[in-house]
């Protein structure tokens, strides 16, 4: 997920913070251009996000059988590959530091490092609506649940979903959805970085964010070759990714990350110690 090495080292008052935010997008500084270009790029990071997750949560409930692919077999099995790789290997590449540059300097002029997380919302939400819009389905169902196993099933992608959200919200929701940039920019500030998440779910597990991505991959209600393949490559992500994020924390935060790293698990809530996590 997004990060910057200027952070803000207060761990709580995600609320405060945030509604401070806001509420000062009500009282910008005079700049008709640049609050044009901050309120414009605010309406495409968000409406792109909102169909970005909704392709998604759509998709994936009917197993990736429905979808806008047309590619004819067997040339579909590469394309979706494609679909597939594209999303780790592109949202990893742009987290490092050469990255985070690059990510500066694709808006020309002086707002780009502003809108930095902006744009990289932006990015991340098409890599994802092309690869749950633009998937061709194999036409191979193994198996849909019914009844109350549909029900049951339906609760726990729902549940795994609400994880998601609030996930997201403990390590800076401003930054997870592309907002702090383009509001940073209409009120002609700084992005303001929250500190190293230790709170809310970050109590319990190091990765709550990845864990419930992962999750929201293994509750659906329809079962096929397609949903198999998506499930296994993006779970072996979630699992792996974030080793390389614990390095820049350890760089970042130094022996105050590394006491957290021994105190909470990294993936399994209950394995507590290093030597435990996965």
């Amino acid at each position: 997920m997004p990060e910057h090495p200027t952070m803000d080292n207060q761990d709580n008052g995600h609320i405060a913070r945030l509604t401070r935010l806001i509420l000062g997008a009500f009282r910008p500084p005079k700049g008709r251009g640049r609050i044009i270009i901050a309120l414009t790029f605010g309406a495409v990071v968000h409406a792109i996000f909102a169909v970005a997750v909704l392709s998604m949560i759509a998709a994936m409930f009917f197993g990736m059988s429905r979808s806008l692919g047309a590619v004819p077999w067997p040339y579909a099995a590469l394309a979706n590959a494609a679909l597939i790789l594209q999303f780790p290997v592109v949202h990893s590449l742009l987290l490092t530091t050469r990255g985070s540059r690059m990510m500066s300097r694709l808006i020309p002029g002086h707002y780009g490092a502003t809108l930095a997380t902006t744009t990289y919302a932006i990015i991340a939400s098409l890599q994802l609506f092309a690869l749950f819009a633009l998937w061709t389905p194999s036409g191979i169902i193994w198996w849909q649940a019914e009844g109350a196993a549909f029900y049951v099933i339906v609760g726990a992608y729902v549940a795994s979903w609400l994880l998601l959200i609030k996930a997201s919200f403990d390590a800076g929701a401003e930054v997870q959805s592309g907002a702090l940039g383009w509001l940073s920019l209409l009120q002609n500030i700084k992005p303001k970085f929250p500190g190293m998440p230790t709170t809310g779910l970050f109590r319990v597990i190091r990765q709550p964010i990845y864990v419930a991505f992962a999750l929201t991959l293994w509750t659906v209600p329809v079962w096929t070759p397609d949903q198999l393949a998506l499930a296994i490559t993006l779970t072996a992500y979630c699992l792996a990714a974030p080793k390389l994020k614990e390095r820049r924390f350890k760089k970042r935060y130094g022996t105050r990350f590394r006491a957290y790293q021994r105190k909470v698990p990294y993936a399994v809530p209950g394995l507590s110690g290093r030597r435990k996590n996965m």
